[in-house]
């Protein structure tokens, strides 16, 4: 059981979207998952490990240039490949 490719190391903060200085895109061509208060998040927008945060959409509301607006919701945070 090889793993033939590397997969980068996950950082403490990562983030969707691709205008963020905490976007890595190396990240996202590997399948993640984030695990918040012992649950499994799929609509992680941006995450904190160490602050323990994750951003989410808030409904279906957008902002005048057509972004999702986020909360953010405080927990135990942690994010694995799967």
């Amino acid at each position: 059981m090889n793993d033939t490719t590397t997969r980068p190391d996950l950082p403490d903060r990562l983030s969707t979207d691709v205008r963020s200085p905490f976007h890595v895109a190396a990240v996202f061509d590997h399948d993640i998952g984030i695990r918040f208060n012992d649950g499994e998040r799929t609509d992680v927008a941006e995450y904190c490990i160490s602050e323990g945060w994750v951003k989410v959409p808030a409904g279906k509301t957008v902002d005048r240039k057509g972004q999702p607006l986020l909360i953010k919701l405080k927990g135990r945070v942690e994010a694995f490949y799967r």
